[in-house]
């Protein structure tokens, strides 16, 4: 090995600075400018960007009338979106046709909901099961307690009183617990051994998989009275109500049908020769992985159930979309951007929850999926 040394005598010359791999102008590099299609693409959206959202702000913002304003501002030409309209029938839009003296019925009900179903929804909260169980089975009970009245000494108040956002949270939070438990057993059904329940599992979806909504809908709160006896009648509400679990149940037990066959044929075995019965199996090993694996899908139906809620408009119970629509025709509140100040209304309210659901999906899926991380 040689001992000999080379010693530089000259200065080599400068290298540029190095490209910046981090910060705003790397991940504009990356996403925005990789390529001449991608920055062509980029200057086509910035210059629609441009385009739309000047108007766009006008509207909402700066031609609008704010809350507090007055009919005469919003009928003014060129006039923005009337936010004092909104304002102003805000309280039919939540409550519809309830009585105003007995708006702190449901206003406790919100706070009931929010109070037990947020720790629910959090992971690390404590007392998960006296949580569940104060949610699932006392609140419902305390809940129909506070809004039909007709018991210590609140005033009754039948649910054709109901509506609004009201309604659309009853139906989709009834529609969904209730289709969950029920949608997992249709599906176990339709994989069972025994030829008469998975007979009956599989009319049962595909009957009600075959029909829309809106037919549903219909039997429910037309044909159903005329089968039972005479003198015998079903709430409206409640009609829909059935209508649309059993219909969501449908749906949401092909989904769990598709997360059971994802689960390899070792879990079942591996489940039996720890002598588990079938019961526990499920409970235990498979349905937590099965589960796990759809939540996509699962939340999506969700997503669909809560849109969907707006149809029993159809069979003239008062939704939130139904009380937007209706009060559309108010004639005191008459003004050219009045019928589109309260649908954006609406669809913000069905964008936020829709949106809620759909960021509280993928939480859960980032949370639960430890066994694949790479």
């Amino acid at each position: 090995m040689s001992d000999t040394a080379f010693v530089r005598s000259a200065l080599v010359d400068a290298l540029p600075a190095p490209r910046s791999s981090t910060g705003i102008g790397a991940w504009m590099r990356k996403n925005l400018f990789a390529t001449p299609a991608d920055t062509l693409l980029t200057i086509i959206g910035l210059g629609f960007l441009i385009w739309a959202i000047p108007p766009l702000y006008g509207f909402f913002v700066g031609n609008a009338v704010p809350p507090g304003g007055t009919v005469e501002q919003c009928r003014v030409e060129n006039v923005g979106a009337c936010w004092a309209y909104v304002a102003a029938r805000a309280n039919f839009f939540i409550y519809g046709f309830y009585p105003t003296p007995e708006y702190w019925r449901p206003n406790a009900v919100f706070l009931m909901g929010g109070a037990l179903l947020i720790p629910l929804l959090w992971p690390k909260a404590p007392f998960k099961r006296t949580n569940a169980m104060l949610f699932f089975i006392a609140f419902p009970v305390v809940s129909y307690i506070l809004l039909a009245g007709g018991m210590f000494g609140l005033r009754p108040v039948p649910t054709e009183q109901w509506g609004g956002l009201l309604v659309t949270l009853i139906i989709s939070l009834v529609g969904i617990i209730c289709s969950i438990p029920l949608g997992i057993l249709l599906a176990l059904g339709r994989q069972s051994k025994l030829p008469v329940i998975k007979t009956l599992c599989i009319m049962f979806i595909e009957l009600w998989r075959a029909v829309p909504l809106i037919t549903v809908l219909f039997m429910a709160s037309i044909m159903l009275p005329l089968f039972m006896p005479q003198g015998t009648t079903v709430d409206k509400l409640l009609r829909a109500l059935v209508g649309v679990t059993l219909f969501e149940a449908a749906y949401l037990a092909e989904v769990v049908r598709g997360g059971l066959q994802a689960i390899g044929r070792g879990q079942y075995e591996a489940g039996a020769s720890l002598g588990l019965g079938y019961w526990q199996r499920m409970g235990l090993i498979i349905l937590p992985q099965a589960l796990k694996h759809v939540i996509p899908g699962i939340v999506n139906n969700f997503i669909s159930l809560f849109k969907d809620t707006s149809l029993v408009s159809i069979v003239g119970i008062f939704d939130l979309l139904n009380t937007v629509q209706a009060a559309t025709s108010d004639i005191e509140w008459a003004a050219p951007t009045q019928a589109v100040t309260g649908y954006v209304f609406a669809a913000a309210i069905y964008w936020v929850f829709c949106f809620s659901m759909s960021r509280y999906s993928l939480y859960m899926e980032r949370r639960l999926n430890t066994g694949h991380k790479r």
